[in-house]
C-alpha cells in the first residue's frame, strides 16, 4: 500500500480528522449495506421457507453478523481515533481492506447455489458485486493506493474463488469471450481496472479536500491575525492620549487615524517633574505592526530619557543612540519634541527628520514651512542635529505639525495633496480651536482624494497661543 499510511499521520490535524470522518461514512454505509441484504434473506426465506432455506438464512445470517460485528469494531476505533485526535495504526488499514476484499470472495464459495454448473457459479453469484462496492466506497478513504490496492485483491480472491469453485482459466483457444471460462477473467480485470478508476476519483476527491482545508485553514490564520491585530490596536490607541493637555498660555490637540488597523504613527504629551510640558509626534517607516512596534518602542524610550537635567538635544541623542542599537539602519523614526515652560510664548522646539513644519503667523498672515534640523531616530548612530529653535509665539499663532500622510495624499490623478493646500485649509481654519483645524484638515484632504484609498497613517498636533 505504498507508505500511504505514514504519509496520512504526517499531515495535518485537520486532513486526518477529515480521513477519519470520511472512514466513518464508509463504514456506515457497508453496516447499511448489511442490513439491507440481512432484511432483504429475511424476507426472502419467509417467502419461499423450506428446510434448505432456513438452513442457507441461518449461514447467512451467522456470515453477516460476524462481518457485521467486525466493521462495528473498526466503526469504534475510528470514533475513538476522532474524539482523542489520533490516528489508526497502518495495520488496522491493511487488515480492513484484506477482510473485506474476503468477504465476496468467502460468499462465492459457501453461498453458491449447488444446481449451477461450476464454471458459472463464479458468475451467477450476486455477491461478485460486492467487489465493486467496496471498491466504490475506497474512494472514500482519500488515497489512490487504497483503492488500486482494492482493485488488486478483489481481482486475486475472486480468481481464488472461482478456481475453488472448479474454474479452469482458458487463455487460448477457440473459445468466444462470453464463455465461463473467459468472463471470470473478464470480471477479474474489470475489478483491476475499476480500482485504479477508483483510485484516479480518490486522487482528485484527496486533492479538493485538501485545497479546502487549506483555504479553511487560512482563513482561520486570517481571522487569528485580525484578532491579534484588533488587539494590537486596541493596545495602541490605548497609549495615545486621552485629553488635551492644560498648559497656561496655550489650546493643543492631537489625532492620529493608521492606514491599517496598526500604524506607525503616533502622538504624546506629558508633564516634566519641573512643570514643563513634552509633546512629541513621530512617525516609523512605513505602517502596519511593525512600526507600530517601533513607535511604541520610541515612545517608552522618550518618556524614560526626557528629563529637565538633560536638556531637549541630549535626550534626543539619548533616544537615537538606543533605537539605532535596537533596530538597526533600516528602521527609523521621523521626530519632533517640543517644551512648553507654563507661562512662557517661548516653545522650544527640535525635529529629528521630521519635515516640514508648519509655522502660521497670525498677525502677519504669512507661514514659515520649517524644515527639519537633524537626521532622524535611530538611522545613524549620531544624531547629527542642529541646536533646538526657539518660537516666540504671539496670539493667534499657529504650530501644525503632521505626519507625510496628509500632503501626500493622492487623488486619482495622482496629484498629491501638497503643502500649498495644507497652508490654505490651515489659514482658512485659523479662528477655530486647534481640534477644529485638524477636523479641517482632515475633511480637506477626504475631499480631494476623491475617493482614493489611504496609504499612510494619518497624525497630526495643532499648537495655537491663546
Amino acid at each position: 500500500m505504498n507508505n500511504s499510511v505514514q504519509e496520512i499521520s504526517k499531515s495535518s490535524p485537520a486532513f486526518r480528522k477529515a480521513l477519519l470522518e470520511s472512514e466513518r461514512l464508509r463504514l456506515r454505509i457497508i453496516i447499511a449495506a448489511i442490513v439491507a441484504v440481512f432484511a432483504i434473506r429475511i424476507l426472502r426465506t419467509a417467502l419461499v421457507f423450506s428446510h434448505e432455506s432456513w438452513s442457507s438464512f441461518a449461514l447467512t445470517s451467522v456470515f453477516l453478523a460476524l462481518f457485521a460485528i467486525y466493521e462495528l469494531l473498526m466503526l469504534r476505533a475510528v470514533n475513538r481515533s476522532i474524539q482523542t485526535s489520533g490516528d489508526l495504526p497502518r495495520a488496522a488499514w491493511v487488515t480492513n481492506i484484506l477482510v473485506e476484499m474476503c468477504l465476496p470472495a468467502l460468499a462465492l464459495v459457501f453461498f453458491s447455489e449447488g444446481t449451477i454448473e461450476a464454471a458459472y457459479k463464479p458468475l451467477a453469484n450476486p455477491a461478485v458485486l460486492f467487489y465493486f462496492i467496496f471498491i466504490i466506497l475506497s474512494t472514500l478513504r482519500l488515497d489512490p493506493n487504497v483503492s488500486r490496492m482494492s482493485g488488486i485483491v478483489a481481482a486475486v480472491t475472486y480468481l481464488l474463488a472461482a478456481s475453488y469453485l472448479g474454474w479452469v482459466p482458458r487463455l487460448f483457444g477457440g473459445t468466444s469471450l462470453l464463455t465461463p471460462e473467459r468472463a471470470v477473467g473478464g470480471f477479474a480485470i474489470t475489478a483491476v481496472v475499476a480500482g485504479f478508476i477508483a483510485g484516479a476519483v480518490a486522487a482528485e476527491i484527496r486533492k479538493q479536500v485538501e485545497a479546502a482545508l487549506r483555504e479553511a485553514e487560512t482563513q482561520r490564520q486570517v481571522e487569528r491575525l485580525r484578532h491579534d491585530l484588533e488587539i494590537a490596536r486596541s493596545i495602541q490607541q490605548s497609549l495615545l492620549p486621552a485629553a488635551a493637555p492644560q498648559i497656561e498660555g496655550f489650546e493643543i490637540a492631537g489625532w492620529n487615524l493608521p492606514a491599517d488597523q496598526t500604524g506607525g504613527d503616533y502622538y504624546d504629551w506629558h508633564f516634566l517633574p519641573n512643570g514643563q510640558l513634552l509633546v512629541v509626534l513621530g512617525d516609523a517607516t512605513g505602517h502596519g505592526i511593525g512600526p507600530a512596534l517601533l513607535s511604541s518602542v520610541c515612545r517608552a524610550y522618550v518618556r524614560a530619557t526626557f528629563t529637565p537635567e538633560l536638556g531637549m538635544l541630549t535626550a534626543m541623542q539619548r533616544v537615537n543612540a538606543a533605537l539605532n542599537e535596537d533596530v538597526g539602519p533600516r528602521r527609523f523614526v521621523t521626530f519632533v519634541a517640543t517644551i512648553f515652560t507654563p507661562g512662557s510664548p517661548r516653545v522650544e522646539l527640535l525635529s529629528a527628520g521630521h519635515g516640514p513644519l508648519f509655522f502660521y503667523w497670525m498677525h502677519e498672515d504669512r507661514f514659515d514651512a520649517m524644515p527639519a534640523q537633524g537626521l532622524p531616530l535611530g538611522l545613524m548612530p549620531d544624531l547629527g542635529s542642529d541646536p533646538p529653535k526657539v518660537l516666540e509665539f504671539n496670539s493667534g499663532d499657529l504650530l501644525v505639525i503632521t505626519t507625510d500622510g496628509f500632503f501626500e495624499w493622492a487623488n486619482a490623478q495622482d496629484e498629491q495633496f501638497g503643502e500649498e493646500r495644507m497652508e490654505a485649509t490651515i489659514r482658512a481654519s485659523r479662528d477655530k480651536p486647534p481640534a477644529e483645524i485638524i477636523s479641517d484638515l482632515y475633511k480637506a484632504v477626504i475631499a480631494f482624494s476623491g475617493g482614493t484609498s489611504q496609504d499612510d497613517d494619518l497624525t497630526a498636533i495643532v499648537i495655537k497661543k491663546k
